[in-house]
């Protein structure tokens, strides 16, 4: 089977769009993988859309599966000894989680949720690890990719330490800006506390960045931000100066 016929056969049976396969394309455990290899990989994987506050799995149970996430959110939380909820981590589109717990044929150690409407790849673990087994190739393809996503964990740690509270804010609305796009309208997916939980701030700490950003032309209005000047937040982003720009 060719590379095109491969890929078509997949999203015919997976429900699969081309946004998607961009999606895993860029993804650091498929990225440079011909289409063929992502095709048998994903042989037995499924896209389904899951409703808010969906739980996806919880903590300690085996790792059946892995998700990758196409468009919503995900969070990850444990639960404390004293039944309190702790959030871990918050997942958004090109992201994925639970595959750690699948390579080492663990259970799930932490719950998770959806907290915004999601549509997922969910991978089931026993076919996609046998295909790792079978194919030395493959795999270590694979662990190339998953040491440049660990690099990539790397940055964003070192965003979390070295960039101010506002920069951190940026970062994470230049990435919901639309690809090429000079000014967005952006709705906020998620309550500003699990916003500030992905950031590392507290929410105070998040409303006060959203403040200083008003001079580089973003502004909110109920859920959503205005972002006048895409430009101006890329610069914000990398810690370069920006010029005022308009709000209108």
């Amino acid at each position: 089977m060719t590379e095109d016929s491969a890929i078509e056969t997949l999203k015919r049976r997976t429900g699969l769009i081309e946004a998607d396969l961009e999606v895993l394309r860029r993804h650091p455990v498929f990225s440079g993988l011909p289409g063929n290899v992502i095709a048998t990989l994903l042989a037995e994987a499924t896209v389904k859309d899951f409703p808010r506050h969906a739980v996806l799995f919880l903590q300690d149970e085996p790792a059946t599966h892995f998700y990758v996430i196409f468009d919503g959110w995900v969070k990850l939380f444990r639960q404390t000894p004293d039944g309190q909820e702790s959030v871990i981590a918050v997942f958004g589109r090109g992201e994925s989680f639970a595959e750690a717990a699948i390579f080492e044929s663990q259970d799930f150690p932490v719950s998770a949720e959806v907290v915004e409407g999601a549509r997922l790849l969910v991978v089931p673990a026993a076919p996609f690890l046998k295909c790792l087994r079978e194919d030395v190739t493959i795999a270590l393809n694979i662990l190339a990719s998953m040491s440049r996503h660990l690099r990539g964990l790397v940055r964003h740690v070192e965003q979390l330490t070295v960039k101010s509270s506002a920069e951190r804010l940026a970062v994470f609305l230049l990435r919901l800006c639309p690809r090429g796009a000079s000014s967005a309208v952006i709705r906020l997916p998620l309550d500003k506390s699990l916003i500030a939980g992905r950031l590392g701030m507290q929410p105070e700490t998040l409303s006060r960045s959203l403040a200083k950003l008003r001079r580089i032309g973003v502004r909110t209005r109920g859920s959503e931000v205005i972002v006048a000047n895409v430009v101006a937040l890329k610069g914000m982003s990398e810690g370069r100066p920006a010029e005022r720009a308009s709000c209108a």
